[in-house]
C-alpha cells in the first residue's frame, strides 16, 4: 500500500494533501495519483464494512478524497477526467429529503471510478428518468428511508420501463431499511442497506453492461 493510500486510510487530511502536491511536483501521473487515492478509500470502505470506522469516518474520508479529486482531476488529459467504470445517475426519491447514505454512496462510487449524476433529494420520477436519457447512464441508483419510498421507487422504476429503458438499465434501491423484499417489490435488481455493499453490487453491474 502507497503511502498516500495510508494516510487517506487513516484520514490524515493534512499529510494526504501534502503528499497530493508533493506527487504533482515531481511529475507523477495524476492517474497513477487518483488510482493511490482510490486505493485508501477502498481500505475506508472495507474497514467501514468491519465496523472498526463508522458514519463520522465515512463522511471524513469523503471529504479529503473530494479535496485530492479537485487537485488531481484538471491535470488528467488537459482536464478531461479518465474513462468511468460506468455512468450511473443517483438520487434520494420523492417524498424523502434523507441524503448522508446517499451521499456517503456517491463518494464511494466516485472514489471507484463511476461518473455520478447526484441529483440530490426529493427526486420526482421523471428527474430520473430525463437524466437517464440525457447522460445514456446504464445504472440507476435510488436511495429512501421512509417506508413511503417504496412506493416512489416502484413508480421510478415503472417509468425506466415505460421509457424503454429497463433492458439498457440496472437498478439498485439503497436505505437503512431496505430489505430483499422491498427491492422485489418496487422491481429493482439489487437492493442493499451498506454502502461498500452497494459499490460492490454496482461494479458487478458495470461488468454486466459493458
Amino acid at each position: 500500500m502507497s503511502e498516500l493510500a495510508d494516510v487517506i486510510a487513516e484520514l490524515n487530511e493534512d499529510e494526504a494533501k501534502r503528499l497530493v502536491r508533493e506527487k504533482i511536483d515531481a511529475g507523477v501521473e495524476p492517474m497513477s495519483i487518483v488510482d493511490e487515492c482510490r486505493q485508501g478509500m477502498d481500505i475506508v470502505g472495507e474497514r467501514y464494512k468491519s465496523k472498526e470506522y463508522f458514519l463520522s469516518e465515512l463522511i471524513v474520508s469523503g471529504e479529503i478524497f473530494k479535496e485530492a479529486m479537485a487537485v488531481v482531476e484538471p491535470l488528467l488529459e488537459g482536464g478531461k477526467q479518465a474513462e468511468p467504470l460506468s455512468k450511473m445517475v443517483l438520487g434520494t426519491v420523492k417524498g424523502d429529503i434523507h441524503n448522508i447514505g446517499k451521499d456517503i454512496a456517491g463518494t464511494l462510487l466516485t472514489a471507484a471510478g463511476f461518473e455520478v449524476y447526484d441529483l440530490g433529494i426529493d427526486v420526482a420520477p421523471g428527474v430520473f428518468i430525463d437524466k437517464l436519457v440525457e447522460t445514456g447512464a446504464s445504472i440507476l441508483g435510488m436511495s429512501g428511508l421512509l417506508t413511503p419510498s417504496f412506493e416512489s421507487m416502484k413508480e421510478v422504476v415503472k417509468g425506466v420501463e415505460e421509457a424503454g429503458l429497463r433492458g439498457k438499465v440496472k437498478i439498485i434501491v439503497g436505505g437503512g431499511i431496505m430489505t430483499e423484499q422491498v427491492g422485489e417489490y418496487v422491481g429493482a435488481d439489487a437492493c442493499t442497506n451498506d454502502a461498500s455493499e452497494g459499490v460492490e453490487m454496482c461494479k458487478k453491474f458495470a461488468r454486466e453492461v459493458k
